[in-house]
């Protein structure tokens, strides 16, 4: 184990993956390569033996900090002499695009789900809480899709306000990776969870706005999943070639008219689209909030987690 000062000289204790993964302890593998398949992400390889390694040692972390919290709040509940009132736990996951937030996530919750005391367990991407297309257009805000503007804020930190505040049901809405836009009349409904993953791009960030309340003010714990920007920037283009080979032949799909680039032509076309958007909102809003979370997954060239860093303080 190594203490570690990592980015603003915060406190960390840095654990290589084979000291990680000591602390599964006793925690038993549940998930099977049946399961883990329905859970990957587009290019990304993770196996088994890294859920065993990395990802239950982690949902062990958590079950213990869910049961902390609820004695908490049980110890509030009964000084203020109320009746116990269910509160979720809430967990931020934060990240650069195609570093693999999304199976991260999807991952936990598997995981967490099958935990006794916790067993709802609801995932919201940030995604749905983009503007639509039409005011992206309207705002001239498309080539900043992704960017903490192109986000209806407000309306994201309601929902999680009213989650965390125990509403009996809650509504989040649609977006579709197909048509890259948001699915209209179409919601996720999330009805008092033990647990709420929130996953997104600018999901740490505060900002210099008016607003008094942000999102992760909301958040008992936060993930930053990371890797060095040129291997992101490889991934980014690997599932470039993989989606112009399978989604964008979708005549559906707003990405269409990229299906039929050739290897050379999809490579220039995804790494101008990173460095016009994704790598400067990288480089300006999701990185400097990696400081923000309670746990880093430092992932290596391979995309597999290789260190893990967890806050002390």
């Amino acid at each position: 184990m190594v203490v570690a000062q990592h980015s603003d000289a915060i406190p960390w204790v840095l654990l290589p993956r084979g000291d990680w993964a000591q602390l599964r302890s006793a925690t038993p593998l549940t998930l099977t390569e049946e399961d883990l398949d329905a859970l990957r992400g587009i290019n990304d390889e993770i196996s088994l033996t890294e859920v065993a390694e990395v990802y239950l040692p982690m949902s062990r972390l958590l079950n213990l900090y869910v049961g902390a919290t609820q004695d908490l709040h049980r110890a509030t509940d009964t000084f203020l002499g109320t009746l116990a009132a269910k509160v979720p736990f809430v967990i931020g996951i934060a990240g650069s695009v195609a570093v693999g937030k999304s199976t991260t996530s999807r991952i936990l919750q598997a995981l967490l789900s099958r935990w006794p005391n916790h067993p709802e367990v609801a995932l919201v991407t940030t995604d749905g809480f983009l503007h639509p297309n039409a005011e992206l257009e309207r705002r001239g805000l498309m080539e900043r899709k992704g960017f903490p503007e192109s986000y209806d804020t407000g309306a994201l930190v309601r929902f999680v306000g009213q989650v965390k505040a125990g509403a009996p049901e809650t509504r989040a809405p649609v977006y579709s990776h197909l048509t890259y836009d948001i699915v209209p009349g179409d919601y996720i409904t999330v009805r008092q969870p033990d647990v709420l993953i929130v996953e997104g791009l600018n999901v740490l960030q505060t900002g210099p706005d008016d607003r008094s309340v942000f999102v992760s003010d909301y958040f008992d714990f936060s993930i930053y999943v990371d890797a060095d920007e040129h291997d992101v920037l490889r991934w980014y283009v690997e599932r470039f070639r993989q989606l112009r080979d399978t989604a964008f032949r979708d005549p559906r799909s707003y990405f269409t008219r990229y299906a039929e680039l050739d290897d050379d032509e999809a490579d220039r076309v995804a790494r101008d689209i990173w460095h016009r958007i994704n790598g400067r909102n990288l480089a300006e809003n999701v990185l400097p909030t990696r400081s923000r979370a309670d746990l880093i997954l430092r992932k290596g060239p391979g995309h597999a987690v290789e260190q893990v860093l967890l806050r002390k303080l």
